[in-house]
């Protein structure tokens, strides 16, 4: 179904919000699966690549990668394999405890973002048509957005009534 259709279905205008970010999100998403595609790579492996360059020379345990991942429902232990097999990172046994796994990025993987990063930096651009002050008020509306979100239970969620529309 079109945005036009969703948003003329909308029963109020946060409603209306609601499936325009839905369908920009998409929009942004479709977007970076293309740039990434391009270098055979996943949305999600970038992240984790963008993770251990953060924490490079240091290596990071499965589960920091986890918790710093954009996607939370990623499988990151299957994740860092294939980054492996790429050569672009190195798994390790942790040597506090043998049963964790420390990952760190290669010199090839460093080597790999610096070369995908003009591609990737391009991503910013259908936001580029916004000003300075319009760009800022998104980023404030977004940021408060998730912020009530993350405040609210739940349980308190769960116990309100359901009205959203179909998507």
């Amino acid at each position: 179904m079109s945005f036009e259709k969703h948003a003329a279905e909308a029963r109020n205008d946060q409603q209306r919000a609601l499936v325009n970010i839905l369908h920009t999100y998409y929009f942004i998403i479709n977007l970076m699966n293309d740039a990434f595609k391009k270098y055979d790579i996943t949305r999600q492996q970038y992240n984790v690549l963008i993770i251990l360059k953060d924490q490079h020379p240091k290596a990071a345990s499965v589960n920091l990668i986890k918790a710093r991942m954009l996607d939370k429902m990623s499988d990151v232990s299957r994740i860092v394999e294939r980054l492996r097999i790429k050569g672009l990172v190195v798994r390790q046994s942790a040597l506090k405890d043998k049963r964790a796994v420390d990952v760190t990025i290669t010199p090839k993987g460093i080597d790999f973002l610096t070369e995908i990063d003009p591609e990737i930096s391009r991503l910013s651009d259908p936001v580029s048509n916004l000003t300075a002050e319009e760009t800022a008020s998104l980023n404030c509306m977004l940021d408060k957005i998730r912020t009530r979100s993350r405040a609210r239970s739940y349980a308190e969620l769960a116990g309100e009534p359901k009205s959203h529309p179909a998507f």
